[in-house]
Order: structure tokens, then sequence, then C-alpha cells
């Protein structure tokens, strides 16, 4: 745990703890309003939380060498993060016009 500063580590920490609640609500939101496609936002949210994770072990064990898998891993969820949500961000779309 050398790596990073217990600052930076709490930053990190507070940041994964924040998306989950982020998850959350969104999920809240959309059952509150009745529009499933909520649901889909709230899920397409998990591998950026996954890739925030990854790069936490990472951390976590010194940034080794034999963990360097792990940063592949973790640009892979972030890509797939990232796409995942701008579908799901897509599906939205056409409620937003129509109100």
């Amino acid at each position: 745990m050398h790596a990073l500063s217990l600052p930076t580590w709490w930053i990190h920490v507070a940041s994964v703890l924040e998306w989950m609640l982020a998850m959350a609500a969104v999920m809240r939101w959309g059952e509150r309003r009745a529009e499933p496609q909520w649901r889909w936002l709230a899920l397409a949210m998990l591998p950026a939380l996954v890739s925030a994770m990854a790069a936490c072990t990472w951390h976590l064990f010194d940034n080794p060498i034999e963990l360097q898998g792990l940063v592949v891993f973790q640009a892979g969820t972030t890509l797939l993060g990232n796409v995942a949500l701008a579908a799901a961000a897509w599906t939205l779309l056409p409620e937003r016009i129509q109100s």
C-alpha cells in the first residue's frame, strides 16, 4: 500500500463508494418514474465500477509487474463501461425529447 498516500487512498475508496451509491440512486430514480430504461443505465455503470476496483487492487499490491494484466483488464472494462453508458444514455434520449 505504499504506492499511494493515505489521502489518495481515501479519494479512491470514496469514489468507488460514491459510484455504487450513484448506481443505486439511478435505479431508484427509474423506479419512482416507472421508467425501466433507467435500470439499463445503472447496469451500464457496472463495468466502470469493476474498472475502479481493478485499479484499486493494482495499487493495493504496490503496482507489481506480475499484475500487469490487471491494468489491461482495467482498460478493457473502462472501454466497455464507456460504450455501455453511451448506449444506455441513447435509450434515454427519446424519452427526453418526447417529454
